[in-house]
C-alpha cells in the first residue's frame, strides 16, 4: 500500500496529553468566569471531557447560563491552560517527532482539541513545519458534534492536502472509526498510555513509534 498523505491526531500522538486535573481545574475556572463560584463537581467533570450539545444545555440550564457563551468561555480557558502547560514544559512533543522530517508524504493534523490549542502548539514547538493542514474544533457547541469519529475535520484536511491515498494516525478508538468513516486507512500508535490497551476496533496498522511509518509509507 502506498500513501501520499499522512494525517495525525495531535494529543497522545505528536505531543503529550494534558493531565486531566489541569483540564478539570480550567473548566472550574470557566464556571467561575461565568459567575458560578461553586459548581457541582459532577458538572465540572461532565464539562471537562466528553461534553455533548445536550449535556452542555442541561448543565447550563442548572446555573441559568447561556450555553453558547458558556462553551466559548470554557474552550478559551481550557485552551489557555494547555498553552501554559506547554510554555512551562509540562506538555511537550514526543521525542520521535523529528522522524517525520524525511517522511516522503504530505502531512496534516486533525484534533478534537480547540483550534486555538492546535495553532499554539504548532507555532510554539519545532518539528511541525511540514504540516500542510492543522485542524481543531471551533469554540462552538456545534463543533462537539464534529469531533471524531465524525470524519468532518479529516475530510477538510484531506481536501486541503489534495490527498489521493491517505492514512490517519491516532491513539484512540474514535480515531480509527473516524478514518473508517472518511474511507481511509488507519494506524493506531501504542504510546505508553496505550501500551496494553485492548482495542475494540481494527486499525489497518498498529505502530509503536512514528519511525514505524517509514516502513508503512515507503
Amino acid at each position: 500500500m502506498t500513501y501520499d498523505t499522512v494525517v495525525f491526531d495531535n494529543d497522545g500522538v505528536l505531543v503529550g496529553r494534558t493531565r486531566f486535573d489541569v483540564l478539570r481545574d480550567a473548566t472550574r475556572d470557566a464556571f467561575e468566569e461565568c459567575g458560578v463560584e461553586e459548581p457541582d463537581p459532577d458538572d465540572v467533570e461532565q464539562m471537562t471531557i466528553g461534553a455533548t450539545p445536550g449535556s452542555v444545555g442541561t448543565v447550563c440550564q442548572t446555573y441559568d447560563l447561556d450555553p453558547g457563551s458558556f462553551w466559548r468561555t470554557r474552550d478559551d480557558v481550557v485552551s489557555r491552560a494547555q498553552q501554559q502547560e506547554a510554555r512551562e514544559g509540562r506538555k511537550t512533543p514526543y521525542d520521535d517527532l523529528d522522524e517525520l522530517q524525511d517522511l516522503d508524504v504530505q502531512m496534516g493534523i486533525v484534533s478534537s482539541n480547540q483550534q486555538a490549542t492546535v495553532d499554539f502548539l504548532v507555532d510554539h514547538f519545532d518539528g511541525f513545519d511540514r504540516m500542510g493542514a492543522a485542524y481543531g474544533r471551533e469554540p462552538t457547541i456545534h463543533s462537539l458534534q464534529l469531533r471524531k469519529p465524525n470524519p468532518h475535520y479529516i475530510e477538510q484536511a484531506l481536501g486541503d492536502l489534495d490527498a489521493d491515498n491517505a492514512l490517519f494516525v491516532g491513539d484512540n478508538e474514535s480515531d480509527v472509526r473516524a478514518a473508517e468513516n472518511a474511507g481511509i486507512d488507519s494506524a493506531f500508535i501504542r504510546r505508553p498510555h496505550r501500551r496494553d490497551w485492548e482495542l475494540n476496533v481494527w486499525p489497518t496498522w498498529e505502530i509503536e513509534r512514528l519511525s514505524d511509518l517509514h516502513d508503512i509509507v515507503e
